[in-house]
């Protein structure tokens, strides 16, 4: 059974006959002649190629068949539509090819199959059917009326010869040369390759070494191995993070110590921060144009420049100033105003890790951050209470009126310059007012001139009992009431005078208050007594100021903050000191005497020893271990009133005796007890020339005491606690003095006779203008 036609095989071609008929060849199957047909003369057609089929090297380009042209009356366009042509018989063992529907009306151009070979033009052509079928009928499918049709392809017209063609990208120069041949593949894939092996060789060379270009900090170390690198960071750039290094803050400047603070560059650090060779070829060719940065790590102790920049900070640190006034004796001008700042301590640590880190040059200054802190009153403000207030109340006195017409007395100027207060407001402006206390003080004797003054509660002591002598309130002008009355009158012109109303004025101590501070009875009394009648003198002094004195509960006493000076001003004279271990006179000895009777009196009485020291010698008038020594503002004595009660003061001096006694309320029985000398040391014998400043001294020895308080209930005399004072005394030396003798009277000696040279005699002198 024969095969069924197939219109797309590539091993069959449909050719038309030369003689307009229809036929079909198979490879090695000869063409069937075909039968002549009763219809009109086709005209011979050139064969159309069914499909583009690329013609291989050795096969000769096709040649054009000719026709002829058609006369329009014999186009087979002139038969009906549904006309058909049909083909001749053909052999038995081929079937009739598919008919060809209908094409557009048009010249058909063939496919190029040669480059070289011309391209024919076709006329009127009749097209079998079958030839544009889509594809292979099946063998059981009925030919249509449609595919029996003959297209008829009315003639072309003269055309001008078509364009040459455009040789295909795949086939010029050598037809069938692989894609991957080709030089727009060939061109990318070589330079690929040369890229590759330039990265590669580049790699090879710069081995370990730190990357091209690298710069720390301005010190070059691209392409050093890691241990040049390590080493130039040393050398250059080390020292210049270790230097020290100017620092300002604001208008400060101060001076940063690195290595004080433990600061140093971290050269391993450093050289592993810049990194080894990168692979990224892009990282690589780009190093080749340009610098790679690398920040330098600095290491530090956090602590010590924290220190540092305190240190430094308190320099810069300032609290708001206010604009004011300053008034000194009677002239005034505004001071101005000063902005407050502090050091910002974080900020500053960082700005200065970063300085380091960068390696500037330490000649150049390392700004801190500050912050700031604004005023409340500007100059402005000041300049306006100055203006309106303060100079008008300097222009003169004011005159005080007592109610009753009777007395009066002058404010002067100075007082009221020492009375101005300034006192910024929320407002920003500056309020202008009058210190009482200061007005009081110093208008103290004017004042007093006003009513009759208050007299102070007071403890009276008789025989064994203490008595609270009632205050008195009294009469006169309240310093507060003044400043409030004379503070408008500051501002009106001269005469400027106020009317002071008298009133009530308070005692500074009520009876009320003493009688709360619990002082009924002795705690404690302790006397001593003297025979020198310079230190007497000095003792009655000291006593004169003591006596009386009031320790409110918690209050600490200083003997020499409650005295002040004892110099010759105040009634003091030269009396024994012990100076570097030797007696000698001074102005205030003897004051010893009291600041040891004072001490055993605050022993006795169990109150808080604060700081007391012991004389140097041991001074055989004092109980051992239990006294102490003063010289103002270098040795003080003071304790504590840590009971709850007050403690008043009763020092009572009498020729060669003096008496401390405290008075309160009793809350122990103290009991003194003596350990046994220890630790006793000779003294040393020491000569001295009698030049009128030496003091010969017999010498005493040395020696170590512990003296223990035993604090006892008074009520059941149980030990309640018990305290020791330790005590070291040195050696007196033995100072002898020894005469100095006169010096020796100079022997008198002639002058000798000047040498004569030997051999020859001296020459006498002759006379001069004597004859004989």
């Amino acid at each position: 059974m024969a095969d069924a036609p197939s219109a797309r095989d590539e091993d069959s071609t449909q050719r038309l006959a030369a003689d307009g008929t229809v036929g079909s060849a198979r490879p090695g199957t000869p063409e069937a002649p075909a039968a002549p047909r009763p219809a009109a003369a086709v005209p011979p057609v050139q064969q159309l190629p069914l499909s583009p089929r690329r013609r291989s090297r050795d096969e000769p380009a096709p040649t054009p068949v000719p026709v002829e042209q058609l006369p329009t009356s014999e186009l087979p366009s002139a038969r009906p539509a549904d006309a058909t042509v049909e083909a001749g018989p053909t052999d038995a063992a081929e079937e009739t090819p598919a008919p060809v529907p209908a094409r557009p009306a048009g010249p058909v151009i063939p496919e190029r199959e040669d480059d070289d070979a011309p391209t024919a033009v076709v006329p009127a052509a009749v097209v079998p059917a079958g030839i544009f079928d889509d594809g292979p009928r099946e063998p059981d499918e009925d030919p249509t009326e449609e595919d029996d049709a003959t297209t008829v392809v009315p003639a072309a017209a003269d055309t001008p010869p078509p364009a040459p063609p455009v040789e295909d990208d795949r086939t010029a120069g050598e037809p069938g040369r692989p894609w991957w041949k080709r030089p727009v593949v060939l061109a990318p894939v070589g330079l690929l390759v040369v890229l590759g092996v330039a990265y590669g060789a580049d790699l090879l060379v710069a081995g370990d070494d730190v990357p091209r270009n690298t710069v720390v900090a301005g010190v070059d170390i691209g392409g050093m191995s890691p241990v040049a690198a390590a080493d130039t960071l040393t050398a250059d750039l080390a020292p210049r993070v270790t230097a020290d290094h100017v620092i300002v803050a604001d208008d400060v400047q101060g001076v940063l110590s690195p290595a004080t603070a433990g600061i140093t560059l971290d050269v391993d650090a450093t050289v592993d921060a810049a990194g080894g060779q990168p692979l990224n070829p892009w990282t690589r060719l780009t190093s080749l144009f340009g610098d790679r940065q690398v920040t330098p790590v600095v290491t530090g102790d956090e602590t010590a420049l924290d220190a540092q920049l305190e240190q430094f900070a308190g320099t810069v640190d300032r609290a708001p100033s206010d604009a004011t006034i300053a008034v000194e004796g009677t002239t005034a001008s505004v001071v101005p105003a000063v902005t407050g700042r502090m050091l910002d301590r974080a900020g500053a640590a960082d700005a200065v890790t970063e300085a380091l880190a960068s390696g500037g040059d330490p000649e150049t200054p390392i700004e801190l951050p500050v912050e700031t802190t604004d005023v409340l009153v500007h100059e402005d403000a000041a300049q306006q209470a100055l203006d309106q207030t303060v100079t008008p109340a300097l222009s003169g006195p004011v005159t005080v009126v007592g109610d009753d017409g009777t007395t009066s007395a002058e404010v002067g100027v100075e007082a009221i310059a020492g009375a101005l207060v300034f006192t910024g407001q929320q407002d920003g402006s500056l309020a202008v007012t009058l210190d009482p206390a200061a007005l009081q003080a110093s208008l103290g004797d004017e004042l007093g001139e006003f009513g009759t003054p208050a007299q102070d509660a007071e403890f009276q002591v008789t025989g064994n009992a203490i008595a609270v002598v009632p205050s008195v309130d009294g009469t006169g002008i309240d310093p507060t009431v003044l400043a409030g009355q004379l503070l408008p009158a500051l501002t009106q012109p001269a005469p400027r005078q106020v009317t002071a109303t008298l009133g009530p004025v308070p005692a500074d101590f009520t009876t009320d208050e003493a009688n709360a501070l619990g002082i009924t009875e002795q705690i404690s009394t302790f006397t001593t007594n003297f025979t020198n009648s310079a230190s007497g003198t000095n003792i009655r002094v000291v006593a004169g100021e003591v006596d009386g004195a009031v320790v409110l509960p918690g209050d600490t006493f200083s003997l020499n903050g409650y005295t002040g000076p004892r110099g010759k001003a105040e009634g003091y004279v030269p009396a024994g000191v012990i100076n570097n271990g030797e007696f000698t006179q001074a102005v205030g000895g003897g004051i010893s005497q009291f600041a040891t009777t004072m001490f055993n009196a605050v022993f006795f009485a169990g109150l808080e020893d604060v700081f007391h020291k012991p004389h140097s010698y041991y001074i055989s008038r004092y109980p051992a271990g239990r006294e102490a020594t003063v010289y103002y503002d270098s040795i003080d004595l003071s304790w504590r009133n840590d009971s709850p009660t007050g403690v008043y003061v009763q020092a009572v001096w009498q020729p060669g005796a003096l008496t401390v006694t405290f008075w309160g309320t009793q809350r122990y029985e103290i009991e003194s007890v003596s350990s046994d000398r220890y630790n006793v040391r000779t003294p040393v014998v020491q000569e001295k020339p009698d030049d009128g400043n030496c003091s010969p001294q017999g010498g005493a020895n040395g020696f170590d005491i512990t003296v223990t308080r035993v604090f006892k209930d008074p009520a059941t005399g149980q030990q309640i606690r018990t305290e020791d004072f330790q005590t070291r005394y040195a050696a007196e030396p033995v100072i002898r003095c020894i005469p100095v003798a006169p010096p020796a009277a100079p022997e008198s000696t002639a002058p000798a006779a000047p040498a004569t040279p030997a051999g020859r005699r001296p020459v006498r002198p002759r006379a001069v203008g004597v004859t004989s």
